[in-house]
């Protein structure tokens, strides 16, 4: 459903009228009666213990309904605010401005006047949770949202706003990063085309290139036009301004650049504006559950685009493809954020348990000699003889033994892995398959992050904190032997999964939804009342 977006501004003056007029009654009324407020607020807040403890700890003073100007700034800042929830991709329903009137309009005491009070205070909390740190909780929706997101406290945020400039204070609400300014452009302006009719027909083809020509090869011109991937022409050829743009699609979408467009790249290319303005949406929401300052040196891992990033005060350093986990209930890479702390330089491979009783115990109950690159401990660390068991009688919750993959060129692991410790077992590491790193989609390990340049990622690490990060490396390296080399600073990680993102020029990015949970993140969206908008120029 996408709603056709007009202006809410005769409303918004309306309830600012209607709530100075309320609150011109406190004034009228004996001082006898200001008890009754009191009482009032007391009554209707004590159902919720953050704006309790705020009225408490204030005397059940009005912030909202008095007759002061800055009562009425605080009014008139939240109403707007309100009407312009939906900028953000928040659910307009929530913040009725229409009940709060027909509330209004009933006030006849100072009792009326307090519940007014309590309400005021419960909408702004409710608009501010939403627009600071997300209208959905991430681990309600998907077992890989783990992510724990910076929620402030609410009686916090009452004292801090009846402290502050109220325009100001409800401004500097939603995050204040880049990336979020630059997807509400983006938000707006897909919003604008689809108010003025979209992207056209989809090009019906399953393939298309250079030297080609027909009503197939103008459909595809005409919709890479309306997306802004080049200028408007009257060519009905494939010619070299036509592929220059399937590739700038191309390279905006994750996919490989060759300028032809195939069944991948034409299907991306048929996507609904209503679906990428769905993305952004989710993306937004996304940014608010990691509403929090992100490091000045971060490492970013996006998901969906198969990357892993270093970045240093807002700028991309260092660059590298990944792998990232399958697309299986029990593989899929989560979302979080954590401290890398130190690097591994030839690991030994703990098994993961999980992956023991799954995918080796079988193969050794048909053949105890397989998977013979690893070792089998006791519980006294010992390596088992393998033809001393027998492990038909054992399954998956009696195994009594682990495995390892000592240090080695083939190791699972690689040559380093890059922890950050966490009860999830996710880390970066190398891999001896570097096959997969040619892929467009690269979802094939078992949750670990698996990098294509694990030794210029470890070099570009080390930088801040030796004269000559190689040389470090190597002589560790060329041991043989496993080290532990810590980070003098450890370093923030994020793992994260946009299938909208944009560049520092703002140019908006979209990746598949590898996972499907983006899909399902919209869908809450959805039944919280966040609605699609088309906004008519």
């Amino acid at each position: 459903m996408i709603l056709v977006k007009r202006t809410a501004a005769a409303s918004v003056r309306k309830a600012v009228f209607l709530l100075a007029l309320s609150a011109g009654l406190m004034g009228s009324m004996a001082q006898a009666q200001v008890t009754a407020f009191m009482q009032a607020v007391a009554e209707a807040s004590s159902s919720d213990a953050s704006i309790a403890a705020f009225y408490k700890a204030n005397g059940y003073k009005p912030i909202w309904t008095g007759t002061g100007s800055q009562d009425k700034s605080r009014r008139s800042a939240l109403l707007k605010a309100l009407a312009s929830a939906d900028d953000h991709g928040l659910p307009t329903k929530s913040y009725d401005v229409q009940f709060l009137q027909t509330n209004l309009r009933a006030v006849k005491s100072d009792r009326d006047l307090g519940r007014i009070e309590v309400e005021l205070s419960r909408l702004f909390l409710q608009y501010a949770t939403d627009v600071q740190t997300g209208i959905l909780t991430p681990g309600k929706i998907d077992p890989g949202l783990v992510m724990q997101v910076p929620y402030r406290g609410r009686t916090q945020t009452l004292v801090a706003f009846a402290k502050s400039s109220p325009a100001g204070f409800i401004k500097s609400l939603p995050p204040s990063s880049p990336e979020y300014t630059r997807l509400m452009k983006a938000k707006f302006e897909l919003e604008k085309q689809l108010g003025g009719g979209g992207w056209g027909p989809k090009v019906n083809a399953n393939k298309l290139e250079p030297g080609m020509s027909g009503p197939a090869v103008v459909s595809l011109r005409n919709r890479l036009i309306a997306m802004g991937y080049m200028r408007r022409s009257a060519g009905q050829s494939y010619d070299g301004n036509l592929q220059a743009a399937v590739q700038q699609f191309q390279l905006a979408n994750g996919l490989n650049p060759d300028g032809v467009a195939g069944d991948g790249t034409l299907t991306e290319i048929n996507v609904s504006p209503e679906a990428r303005l769905a993305s952004i949406v989710v993306a937004m929401e996304r940014e608010r559950w990691i509403n929090m300052p992100l490091g000045k040196r971060h490492v970013w891992v996006n998901l969906t685009d198969f990357t892993a990033r270093i970045v240093d005060n807002g700028k991309v350093t260092f660059e590298t493809r990944s792998v990232v986990g399958a697309n299986r209930n029990d593989q899929r890479s989560p979302e979080f954020s954590d401290m890398m702390e130190f690097m591994v330089i030839n690991p030994t491979w703990n098994v993961p348990r999980s992956i023991t009783v799954k995918e080796y115990l079988p193969m050794l109950q048909k053949n105890p000699n397989a998977a013979g690159h690893l070792r089998i401990i006791n519980s006294r660390g010992q390596t088992v003889d393998r033809s001393s068991v027998d492990f038909t009688q054992f399954n998956a919750r009696n195994f009594p033994f682990d495995m390892k993959q000592p240090p080695s060129d083939g190791n699972a692991l690689g040559l380093v892995k890059f922890m950050f410790p966490n009860k999830y077992n996710i880390y970066l590491h190398d891999t001896p398959s570097k096959n997969l790193f040619g892929r467009e989609v690269r979802a094939f390990s078992h949750g670990c992050i698996r990098l294509a340049d694990p030794f210029d990622f470890a070099y570009a690490l080390l930088a801040k904190q030796t004269n000559d990060p190689q040389g470090l490396f190597k002589s560790m390296l060329a041991t043989g032997v496993e080290t532990v080399l810590p980070l003098e600073t450890p370093i923030p990680v994020h793992l994260v999964y946009r299938t909208a993102f944009t560049s520092s020029k703002g140019q908006i990015n979209y990746r598949r939804d590898i996972y499907g949970r983006d899909a399902h993140i919209f869908s809450e969206l959805q039944k919280a009342g966040v609605v699609l908008r088309a906004v008519q120029s």
